[in-house]
C-alpha cells in the first residue's frame, strides 16, 4: 500500500513538473526497503513464538528427574580398572512392561574374557548390555564392575571405563575429528590419528579432500555404513576402556567393509573384557564363552562346541543359522 501510494502521488508530481522521474524512482526504492522491513516484522514475531515454544519444551525435558541419579556417597573406582563384570541375581522390568525382562540372571565375566550373548528376539540381550553402563537400574540383585555395585559409582567413572560400539553408530553433523574425539574430547590430534589408524578409518579419511576436517552431515549421511562403523570403533580406541560392549557391528555391512571392521575389532578386543550381542555365527565362534538367553532366563552357558553337543536351544539356533549357506556368515534366527 505504501509503494502504491508513493507511485500514485509521485506520478502526479512528475506530471506537474514538481518532481523529477529520478527522484520518484529514489522514493520508490526507499518505500520498497521500508515495506520489506515492516513485512519482516510479522515473520519475526512468528519465529519468536516458535522459539519460545521450543525453549519451553527443552526446559521441560531438562526438568524431568533422571531415573539413574548420581549416588549420594559415591565410591571411587580403583585404577587401573581390571574389567571384571558380575551380574548377581539380576531382575529387571521396564516401567511400561507388565512382566520381568530379566529374571534372576547371574553370571561373571573375567578380565579380558570375550562373552557372547545369544538368544531369540526379546530374550533380554540388549537389556543386559544396557544395565552394565547403568542406562537403567535393576529392581533386584546387583551389577558389579571390579566387585563394586555400579549404583555406587559416579556415572562419569563408570561410563568412562566402558566403550560401546552399537549396530547403528550415532554420528554428529560436525567434522570427522570431532566425532572421533567424542570418545575423549581433550585428546590431541596425534592420538585421534592413531585411533583412526587402529580402526582402519585413516584409509578413507586420508582420501577425503578436507581429511579429518570433513563434515559428515547429520547422522553421518555423507559416509557409508562401513565408514561410520570405523569412526565408532576409532572412538573406542581413543577412549581405551577396560570393558567393551559390541552390538554386532558388522551385521549390515558389505564384504569389504566387514573385513576391515572385523580386523579392527580383533585389535580392539585384545586384552579387554568384551560383551558381544551376537547375531552371526562368526561372532559367536570368536567368543571365549557363550551365554544363551530365553525369555529373560539364562538357560545355557559354555563354549561353542560344548553347547552344540548338548542339543539345547543354542544347538537349534545354530541349526537354523546353518541352513543354505556358509556357517561362518549365517545369521542366527530369532524365530527358533
Amino acid at each position: 500500500a505504501g509503494v502504491v501510494a508513493v507511485l500514485y502521488q509521485g506520478g502526479l508530481l512528475v506530471l506537474d513538473g514538481v518532481l523529477t522521474p529520478g527522484a520518484l524512482v529514489a522514493f520508490l526504492l526507499y518505500a520498497i526497503t521500508v515495506a520489506a522491513a515492516v513485512g519482516a516484522l510479522a515473520s519475526l514475531f512468528g519465529n519468536y513464538q516458535e522459539a519460545l515454544g521450543a525453549a519451553r519444551r527443552i526446559f521441560e525435558i531438562l526438568a524431568v528427574p533422571t531415573t539413574v541419579p548420581e549416588p549420594a556417597d559415591p565410591v571411587a573406582l580403583p585404577a587401573p580398572v581390571r574389567g571384571a563384570v558380575a551380574f548377581d541375581a539380576v531382575t529387571f522390568r521396564y516401567e511400561s512392561a507388565t512382566d520381568d525382562t530379566l529374571r534372576a540372571i547371574s553370571f561373571t565375566i573375567a578380565p579380558g574374557e570375550v562373552v557372547a550373548l545369544v538368544g531369540p528376539s526379546g530374550a533380554g540381550k540388549t537389556t543386559i548390555a544396557s544395565l552394565l553402563p547403568r542406562f537403567w537400574d535393576v529392581q533386584d540383585g546387583a551389577v558389579r564392575l571390579d566387585g563394586i555395585d555400579v549404583r555406587t559409582l559416579r556415572l562419569r567413572d563408570l561410563r568412562g571405563a566402558i566403550g560401546v560400539v552399537p549396530q547403528e553408530p550415532a554420528l554428529f553433523s560436525g567434522s570427522i575429528r570431532d566425532n572421533i574425539a567424542f570418545g575423549d574430547p581433550a585428546a590431541p590430534d596425534a592420538a585421534i590419528v592413531a585411533a583412526a589408524r587402529a580402526a582402519h578409518a585413516a584409509e578413507f579419511i586420508d582420501r577425503l579432500p578436507e581429511g579429518y576436517a570433513t563434515r559428515v552431515g547429520e547422522r553421518g549421511v555423507k559416509l557409508s555404513g562401513g565408514q561410520r562403523q570405523r569412526i565408532a570403533l576409532a572412538r573406542v580406541f581413543l577412549k581405551d576402556p577396560a570393558v567393551v560392549i559390541l552390538d554386532e557391528a558388522t551385521s549390515s555391512l558389505d564384504a569389504e567393509s566387514e573385513r576391515l571392521v572385523e580386523d579392527a575389532m580383533e585389535t580392539l578386543l585384545r586384552g579387554r573384557t568384551t560383551l558381544i550381542i551376537a547375531h552371526r555365527l562368526s561372532t559367536v565362534r570368536r567368543a571365549d564363552r557363550i551365554l544363551v538367553l530365553d525369555r529373560g532366563h539364562l538357560v545355557e552357558s559354555g563354549r561353542y562346541d560344548d553347547l552344540v553337543a548338548q542339543g539345547g536351544l543354542f544347538a537349534r539356533l545354530v541349526a537354523a543359522g546353518l541352513r543354505g549357506g556358509d556357517p561362518t556368515t549365517q545369521t542366527i534366527s530369532n524365530d527358533s
